[in-house]
């Protein structure tokens, strides 16, 4: 990251239901010079393949047992 870009954190544990939507409206809404931060209480395997698809980068880092944090940058 450098020191331009800007980080914007969804926590899907606050979402009540199905978080994928928040997730992509998130993603759509990210300029070139932001991150997201996806905060969740398992490792989201199943969106690596749809951010890839969507030219996104990833990092993942389990934080807490309980706690995953995915850096998620436009590639």
């Amino acid at each position: 990251m450098t020191a331009n870009e800007t980080k914007r954190e969804l926590d899907a544990r606050d979402i009540d239901g199905e978080p994928f939507g928040a997730i992509t409206s998130a993603l759509s809404d990210l300029s070139d010079d932001e991150t997201l931060v996806l905060v969740n209480s398992f490792e989201p395997e199943p969106l690596y393949a749809v951010l890839d698809r969507r030219g996104f980068d990833h990092e993942t880092e389990q934080v807490a047992p309980d706690e995953w944090r995915v850096e998620i940058e436009p590639r």
